[in-house]
Order: C-alpha cells, then structure tokens, then sequence
C-alpha cells in the first residue's frame, strides 16, 4: 500500500460544514487542496518534442484553409490573442507567421497518463479534470512530504525535470479557490490562499470567475450593480435569495470562498458524446440528418462497449455565426440505443427549426447515466434491437466503421470525410470548450 494510503486509511475525517475544514474527532483540520494545471498542454508537448517550435508562435488544430479550430496555442501565439476554439483562419490572420501542428493525441495521452501517475505518489484522493488539470487532496500528505505548499513545489519541480514540461499550482482550503488560484499562477508558477487570505484575495475578481456564473447571470449581476466579487460580498444572503432563488445561496457562499465539496477519486464518466463541424455552413435537413445518425451510431458503439445506457439525450448545435445552443431530452428508461439516440435528437433538431439559419457544428450526447446494480428490464423487442447492434459492432470492430452501414447512409445522404473534420480543443485556456466524454457537463 502507498505511504499516502496507510496515513489516509489511519485518518477517518469526515466532512465539516465549514469551508475548508474537515472534523476528525473533536479537533478540526484545515483543508489542503492543490489543484494541478498543465501549461498550453498541447502546444508545449509540440515545443519539447520538436526544438525547431520552441519560442515560436504554435497553434495545434485544423488547416486554416480548411474551417480548421484551434486546439491549443502557445503562450507565443496567445500574445497574439488567440486561443482554443478560434477558427484557425482566424489565428493565422492575426499571427501570419504562427506555426500550425496536427494534433497528436497518442502522445497527449500517454503524457498525461505519466503526469497523473506522478501525482498520485502524493495522494490517492486525486481527482482529475480532464487530460491536463486535476485537484488534489493532501490533508493527510502533510505529514509525509510537508506542508501543501512544499508538495505543490515538489510535484512543479518533477514535472520539469522527468517531463520538460511545465505546470501552474493553486494551494487553498478548498477546490473553488484553489482553481482560481492555478488560474493566476499561470504560467509555470504556484500561489497559496491562506484561509486568512480569502476575502481580499476574492474581492478584486469579476463576478464571471465564480463557478456558475455564465454570461446571462453576470449581465443580470451587472444590471444590479455586481461587477466584482467584493461587491457581492457585500450583499445580504436575502437578497440574493430573492433575486436568484436557491442558486442566489451559493452565489453567497461563493463569494466569500465557501465551497464544500469534495476531491472526488476515480469520479464517474458523466457524458459520452460526438459532434461534427463541417467544411461549409449548411442548412440542409437531409445532410443534418444523416449526420445525426452516423453521430448516434457512434455514441452507442461507445456506450455499448463500457456497459453505459444513458437517460439524456443531447444535441448540440453551432451556427455560422458561432452561436452554440444545445437542447437536451430525458427518457423513461436509460437507453444504448442507436435508434433512440438518433429519434430523440432528430426530434430535438425539428424542434429547435432551423428557420433558414446555416449550422456549422453538429453534436449529439448521451448523459444522466444509470450506474445502480439493477437496471430496469427492456422491452423484449429493445433488448432484440440491442442484440443487432451488438453484432453490428463485433463486426465493425473486425472489418472496419465502413463494413456495415445503414441504407440511407450508402447513398446520397452520407457524410464524405471532407466535408468535415474534428478537433478537440485543449483544456487549458481562458475559453474552455466542453471536453468530449467529459466530468464536467
């Protein structure tokens, strides 16, 4: 057993109501939480395997000359504004002289499985956020390997010299503050919120850096004269009862660092999901359609092959203009099902009518999933339908994706590989972008 694992076996804390304490016995302890945040991850795996990129502006993502996005940039290329989720042309309009990488993501993967191993020889309460980032729970790590602080730099320190990489580090009582910490150590730096240190160190934010908080509440903030945390502090829980209902609660707690909840290890998958942008803005329903079944195919080949059925079924659509919505439909029973994914999306898309607006991204999900031991029993003709489509997948996985196809996708309603392209942005970046198969949607 790990040393960190017999201390945490020997300390049976629970949770306390305050902020960043926990209760063991009659004694109270303050929380310690890292959270660990990779430096433009993509990017700076590129600079380190290929000397020629390092010090230059480098964008990971699409061919600017075909409606590629931007993955990830350097800091180089983030002096120039941009960032994740930008179209490349756009990029290469403000940095002409920005070096474009094909994403590798083997590598990224590989990398980061090396950067969470490292981690976890701290603490096994590890809770990671995506390929880049993960919170970390060192409460009872202290007495092995020092104070929070010293860990944060230890854990900094091997990453450079075992990765020749490098990471920002947030060290406070709890996840809330030890995020927006990572965020202003950024890049390559630590910063520690002391408990005494909370207050001042909120007030100065933007209403917006409170978890939660989207453009249509931070308008609504701005309209009540909230533009920083520290003038929310100011306000009585009351008030924001009133205004926000039960959400006004936590917006009261947020901003004057109460946050609760737990590093959570080995959390569940939350979502499983595909989406595709297309070389050129359509609004043809037919096209849509027969994307909105290649996707549904290709979430319940994923959802399928992990044992997942989900009751949540989501599309997600992107407009010419960038504008993203997505709709979400929940049912009865939680469903792997191609044909109940694609039906409930297909009627999500009718709803929403596109009224001649053009749509550039299309993306379907499957959340809410059904984790308990005892799954409601299917209708015998769904549980026939699950057993095509097994077989389906069995020899798709021997003969290729192209082996076995429906009919309406053989002909004119298919999608050719050209007419589209995916990129999944990085993680890291002041516009994040939901991180397929993510934790946090």
């Amino acid at each position: 057993m790990h040393r960190a694992q017999q201390v945490l076996g020997q300390r049976g804390c629970g949770r306390g109501a305050d902020t960043g304490k926990l209760v063991g016995g009659a004694a109270e302890v303050e929380r310690k939480i890292i959270h660990v945040d990779m430096d433009a991850f993509f990017a700076a795996i590129e600079q380190r395997d290929d000397p020629s990129l390092r010090s230059k502006p480098v964008v990971v993502g699409g061919d600017p000359d075909s409606r590629g996005v931007v993955a990830a940039a350097s800091y180089e290329a983030r002096a120039y504004g941009i960032h994740s989720a930008m179209p490349s042309s756009q990029a290469r309009r403000r940095c002409p002289q920005v070096v474009f990488v094909r994403p590798n993501h083997e590598t990224y993967r590989e990398v980061s499985t090396q950067v969470m191993a490292l981690l976890r020889e701290y603490t096994p309460v590890i809770e990671p956020l995506s390929v880049d980032e993960a919170f970390l729970d060192v409460t009872s790590s202290v007495g092995l390997f020092g104070s929070a602080r010293r860990i944060g730099e230890q854990i900094r320190g091997r990453i450079r010299e075992t990765l020749q990489l490098t990471a920002s580090v947030g060290i406070a009582p709890n996840k809330f503050l030890a995020k927006l910490a990572s965020e202003g150590a950024k890049p390559d730096g630590l910063l520690e919120v002391k408990p005494e240190e909370v207050l001042t160190f909120l007030a100065a934010l933007p209403v917006e850096r409170i978890w939660g908080v989207g453009e249509t509440r931070a308008a609504k903030l701005r309209r009540l004269g909230f533009t920083t945390i520290g003038q929310l502090q100011q306000c009585p829980a009351e008030e924001l009862v009133a205004q926000f209902g039960k959400q006004g609660e936590e917006l009261y707690k947020l901003a004057r660092g109460f946050d609760e909840s737990a590093v959570q290890p080995g959390r569940e998958r939350k979502s499983v999901s595909h989406e595709e942008t297309f070389a050129e803005d359509t609004n043809d329903m037919v096209f849509l359609g027969a994307i909105l079944l290649q996707l549904s195919e290709q979430v319940g080949r994923r959802l399928r092959a992990q044992e997942l059925k989900g009751c949540t079924i989501t599309l997600k659509l992107r407009y010419a203009d960038f504008r993203t919505i997505t709709r979400s439909k929940t049912l009865p029973q939680p469903t792997d099902s191609d044909k109940q994914i694609y039906e409930s999306a297909r009627a999500l898309l009718a709803a929403v009518g596109l009224g001649g607006r053009k749509v550039r991204l299309l993306g379907v999900g499957v959340s809410n999933f059904d984790v308990g031991e005892q799954l409601r029993l299917l209708a015998e003709d769904s549980a026939e339908a699950s057993a095509v489509e097994r077989a389906v997948d069995e020899v798709r996985e021997r003969f290729g994706p192209q082996s076995v196809r429906r009919a309406r996708l053989v002909d004119g309603g298919t999608a050719e590989e050209g007419r589209r392209q995916r990129v999944e942005p990085d993680s890291d970046g002041p516009q994040r972008k939901a991180v397929q198969d993510g934790n946090n949607q």
